[in-house]
C-alpha cells in the first residue's frame, strides 16, 4: 500500500514538473517561431506559424544593423561592471556588518532592510535629478554607479558571512593577517557559491533593466538592448519578426551564463538553505 502511494505521488510529481517545464519553455518556442517567420502577424496562431515560411533574414538584418552591436556591447559592459562591482562592494559592506562592532550598527542594518522594502521606482525622480546634477546623462557612470551597491546584495552576503566559522579568521589574525588579507584569502573564497548567485542575480537584473537606462540614456550610442529593442515597436504596428530575433539573441548570454554556472548556483542556494 505504501509502495502504491509512493508510486502515485512520484507520478503526480513528474506530471506537475512536466507541465511546469512545458509552460516555461513554450514562450521561448513561440519567440523562436516568430523570429523565424517571414513578416509574422502578432495574433498568428501556432498552426499558422508552423505552416508559414521560415527564414533567417530577421537575424541577419538585426546583426547587420549598426545599432544592434552597440546595444549589445552596452548591455554586456553595464551588466558585467554592475555585477562584479556588486559582488565586491556588497561583500565589503556585509563583512563589516557581520564581523565588526561599531556604534549604530543595528540602526545601519535596519536602514538597509528598510531600503530593501522600498520599490526602486519610488526613487526614480530624485535619482534622475542627481544624475542631471552630476552631468552623467548619456554616460556609463549613470548606467552603472547607482546600481553597484544594492541592499539585497548586502543582506544576502551578510547572512552568508555570519554562517562562516570565525575560527579561520582568528587563526589568520594570529598569523599576522590583516583585514584585507582575511577578505582575500578566507571570506571571498568561502563565499564563492553565494557570490555566483549574487553575480547571476545582478547580471539578469541589469541585463533586463529598461526604465533607468531609458531615462539616463537618450542617445542611440548609449542605449542598452531592452531600450533598443523597444524601438522595433512603431506607432501603427510592431515588427514582430525583427523584435523576436533581437530578443532571442539577447537571451543567448543569459542562457550561456546559467549553463556555465549551473552547479555553482545550485550550490549557493543549497548552502543558503542549510545555513538558514
Amino acid at each position: 500500500m505504501v509502495t502504491t502511494l509512493r508510486g502515485r505521488s512520484a507520478t503526480l510529481a513528474h506530471i506537475v514538473l512536466i507541465v511546469g517545464g512545458v509552460s516555461m519553455v513554450f514562450p521561448l518556442v513561440w519567440m523562436l517561431l516568430l523570429s523565424l517567420s517571414d513578416n509574422p502577424a502578432g495574433n498568428a496562431t501556432l498552426g499558422e506559424l508552423l505552416r508559414g515560411t521560415f527564414t533567417f533574414s530577421n537575424y541577419t538584418d538585426a546583426l547587420q544593423s549598426d545599432q544592434f552591436g552597440i546595444y549589445f556591447f552596452n548591455s554586456l559592459l553595464v551588466a558585467v561592471v554592475v555585477s562584479v562591482g556588486s559582488c565586491l562592494f556588497c561583500t565589503l559592506v556585509a563583512y563589516a556588518l557581520a564581523r565588526r562592532s561599531f556604534r549604530f550598527k543595528g540602526l545601519l542594518f535596519a536602514s538597509v532592510l528598510g531600503v530593501l522594502m522600498v520599490p526602486p521606482h519610488v526613487v526614480m525622480i530624485p535619482l534622475y535629478r542627481e544624475i542631471v546634477t552630476f552631468g552623467w546623462i548619456n554616460t556609463y557612470m549613470a548606467l552603472t554607479l547607482p546600481f553597484i551597491v544594492t541592499p539585497f546584495g548586502i543582506f544576502l552576503m551578510r547572512q552568508y558571512i555570519e554562517g562562516l566559522p570565525k575560527e579561520l579568521e582568528e587563526a589568520a589574525r594570529i598569523d599576522g593577517a590583516r583585514t584585507l588579507g582575511i577578505l582575500r584569502g578566507i571570506i571571498f573564497p568561502l563565499s564563492t557559491p553565494m557570490l555566483v548567485v549574487l553575480f547571476i542575480y545582478q547580471f539578469l537584473t541589469t541585463w533586463n533593466s529598461f526604465l533607468f537606462p531609458f531615462l539616463f540614456a537618450s542617445k542611440a550610442s548609449m542605449r542598452t538592448l531592452p531600450v533598443g529593442l523597444a524601438f522595433y515597436q512603431g506607432k501603427q504596428s510592431i515588427d514582430w519578426g525583427h523584435l523576436m530575433a533581437g530578443a532571442g539573441m539577447s537571451a543567448i548570454p543569459v542562457l550561456i551564463l546559467f549553463a556555465v554556472f549551473q552547479r555553482k548556483i545550485i550550490a549557493g542556494f543549497t548552502a543558503g538553505a542549510i545555513k538558514g
